[in-house]
């Protein structure tokens, strides 16, 4: 693949990504803003008086064009890194077209860049978790994504190099299994986060936790089926129709 291919396919990415971003806003605004208002109503109703902040940025706003820039620009972002790691991916994780290769590389991202994480660190709400805390929860959390990044190479290259001994069923199981496994140890070794307030409700929690998962699936499925049209008219374009023209002699 050389240099050219490479920046039209990160250029797509990118478009790609804010493409998804645009779908992603949309889930993030409608699903994910009602529970996070109600959980800063509920930090405001557990805070002293003494302890309100001027607000410097006001909640509409945030609400709104903060959380479209946020998201898309994260889109964008995270659309260009995908590319390029799609040009490395591309004819090497087996004989997928590139429409395919666009699907199953967005879906193993997904599971190991945010499932694997937030299975073990879920998201939280406003007003859950402490502060002086933050910093040890997002280690924790870029520790377990890394280890989901990592573990889901090894189980590739482990089932591309058991195939030819086991047959490409049974190296899939193989590491599939061996993935689970080590990631249920990560599970079980690594410490546990819990500062969710006892009073705090549990429906917002579950919607908050909800919504942003949707907002991840939607991003990276509207990427993957986006990034994968645009590569598949760029590596392998269809052939110019050529009208027929009727000759008389």
């Amino acid at each position: 693949m050389n240099s050219a291919t490479v920046r039209n396919l990160l250029v797509r990415g990118m478009l790609a990504g804010l493409a998804a971003g645009v779908l992603a806003l949309v889930v993030a605004y409608f699903l994910g803003e009602p529970s996070v208002d109600s959980a800063i109503g509920y930090e405001e109703s557990h805070a002293a008086a003494h302890e309100h902040e001027v607000e410097l940025v006001s909640r509409s706003l945030q609400s709104t064009a903060g959380l479209a820039t946020g998201v898309l620009v994260y889109g964008v972002a995270f659309g260009g890194i995908a590319a390029l790691a799609y040009c490395f991916a591309l004819g090497r994780i087996g004989r997928f077209g590139p429409r395919a290769t666009a699907l199953l590389l967005s879906g193993a991202a997904l599971l190991a860049v945010y499932v694997v994480p937030f299975l073990k660190y879920p998201a939280n709400p406003p007003a859950v978790g402490d502060h002086d805390t933050i910093s040890q929860r997002t280690t924790l959390f870029f520790l377990m994504m890394l280890l989901g990044v990592l573990l889901a190479i090894a189980a590739v290259i482990t089932g591309k190099r058991l195939a030819p001994r086991l047959g490409t069923w049974y190296a899939t199981v193989v590491a599939v299994l061996g993935f689970v496994a080590l990631i249920g140890l990560a599970y079980a070794f690594l410490p546990a986060v819990n500062e969710v307030p006892a009073d705090f409700p549990a429906t917002v929690l579950w919607r908050f936790r909800l919504s942003t998962l949707a907002l991840q699936i939607t991003l990276w499925t509207g990427f993957g089926l986006v990034f994968g049209e645009l590569a598949e008219r760029l590596l392998n374009p269809r052939p110019a129709r050529v009208p027929a023209v009727a000759v008389t002699q």
